[in-house]
C-alpha cells in the first residue's frame, strides 16, 4: 500500500491518511535502529496530584494553571508529547472509558480494536502538549493550535471509525480533542494569551497553563483570563523522605538503600541538601557521582563523593 508523499504545507486530512497507510503496512518503514534511551518515569505523590488536576480540567473543560520550580517535572507529568514522529504518553493518565462523545456521533473514549497500541493511547487521552516558541504571536498561536487540535481530532476519528475512508472524514474542527496543555506559559505575551483564551471560549477545549512561580500573579491581571482559571496546582519539590525512597527505588546500583550504615546516612542526606528535592538536579547529580565512583575504581558512595560530584556542577538559588 503506497504511503502518501509529504506536500509543502501538511493538512490534518493528509496526516491522518498517511498514519492510517503507514499502520496497515506490513513492514514497518525504514528508521534509525538506535532506540533512544531514556529514564524511566518515576510516579511520585505530586505527579499523581497532577495527574488528577488535568483529569478534573479535561472532564470540566476549564482552563488550569500549573505552576512551580524548574526541574521538578511539570514538563514530564504532561499526559502526552507533542504530536507528530514521537508521539507517546509520558505516564499513566487516569481517563475516562465508555463513556459517549459530547458530539453525540457514537465515539466513545474506551480503545478500540486492532490498533497499535500508541495510536490507541492517543485515543484514550484525546490530549496534546503544546510548546510555544520564544518569539510567538497570536497569528502563529492560532495556527498551530488549530493544526494540532485538528490532527489530533482527525486520528482519533480515524480510530473510532476505521470504516471509514480517511479522505471521507468529516471536517471537524478538533472537535474531539479533549485537553490542550501549553507547557513553557511564560513566554506568551499579552495578546497571545488573549488568542489563548479566545481559543478557548470557541472551542471548548480544556486548558492547562504550565509555567513559573509567578504566573499565577501575572494573570490576576487580567480579568476575563483568570475568571475563567477554575483549578490551580502548585508543582511542589519533593520531600526528603520521598526524595530518599525514590534515591534507594531507582538508583539502586548506588547502594542507598541501607540507610542504617553511618556512610550510607551520611552520603544521603548530602545528596538530599544539595539537591533540595529538585528532581532534575538529583538527575544530574547521580549521573556525576556515577562518574566519580567509575574514575576513582570506588563501590561505596561517600560524602566525599557526593561533595566531588557536586564540584562538577553548577547550581544556582533553588
Amino acid at each position: 500500500m503506497a504511503v502518501p508523499a509529504a506536500d509543502a504545507e501538511e493538512t490534518p486530512q493528509r496526516w491522518a491518511v498517511k498514519e492510517a497507510a503507514i499502520a496497515c503496512l506490513d513492514v514497518a518503514p525504514a528508521v534509525d535502529d538506535k532506540p533512544v534511551v531514556e529514564a524511566p518515569f518515576v510516579v511520585t505523590k505530586e505527579y499523581r496530584r497532577f495527574a488528577e488536576f488535568a483529569d478534573a480540567v479535561r472532564r470540566d473543560r476549564y482552563i488550569g494553571l500549573c505552576y512551580g520550580p524548574p526541574g521538578v517535572g511539570k514538563t514530564l507529568s504532561a499526559p502526552v508529547r507533542p504530536l507528530g514522529p514521537h508521539r507517546a504518553r509520558r505516564a499513566d493518565l487516569p481517563v475516562l472509558r465508555g463513556r459517549p462523545h459530547p458530539a453525540g456521533d457514537g465515539a466513545r473514549d474506551g480503545p478500540v480494536r486492532h490498533v497499535p497500541r500508541e495510536l490507541r493511547e492517543i485515543l484514550d487521552t484525546r490530549s496534546a502538549v503544546y510548546t510555544p516558541k520564544v518569539h510567538n504571536g497570536p497569528g502563529r498561536l492560532e495556527k498551530e493550535l488549530a493544526f494540532i487540535q485538528d490532527r489530533l481530532s482527525w486520528a482519533i476519528e480515524t480510530l473510532a471509525h476505521p470504516e471509514h475512508d480517511p479522505p471521507a472524514l468529516s471536517g471537524n474542527h478538533g472537535r474531539y480533542a479533549e485537553l490542550l496543555i501549553v507547557d513553557e506559559a511564560d513566554r506568551l505575551k499579552t495578546p497571545t494569551l488573549e488568542q489563548l483564551r479566545d481559543r478557548h471560549d470557541r472551542t471548548g477545549v480544556g486548558l492547562i497553563l504550565i509555567g513559573m512561580p509567578g504566573i499565577e500573579k501575572r494573570l490576576a491581571r487580567y480579568p476575563q483570563l483568570y475568571s475563567r482559571v477554575g483549578f490551580v496546582h502548585h508543582f511542589r519539590v519533593l520531600s526528603a523522605e520521598e526524595q530518599a525512597f525514590v534515591l534507594a527505588r531507582h538508583w539502586p546500583e548506588l547502594g542507598l538503600h541501607h540507610p542504617d550504615d553511618f556512610t550510607t546516612a551520611e552520603a544521603l542526606a548530602t545528596i538530599i541538601r544539595i539537591t533540595n528535592g529538585n528532581f532534575r538536579l538529583t538527575a544530574r547529580l547521580i549521573a556525576q557521582i556515577k562518574r566519580v565512583l567509575d574514575i576513582n575504581q570506588l563501590s561505596t558512595v561517600t560524602k566525599e563523593v557526593v561533595q566531588a560530584a557536586r564540584e562538577s556542577l553548577v547550581i544556582g538559588v533553588l
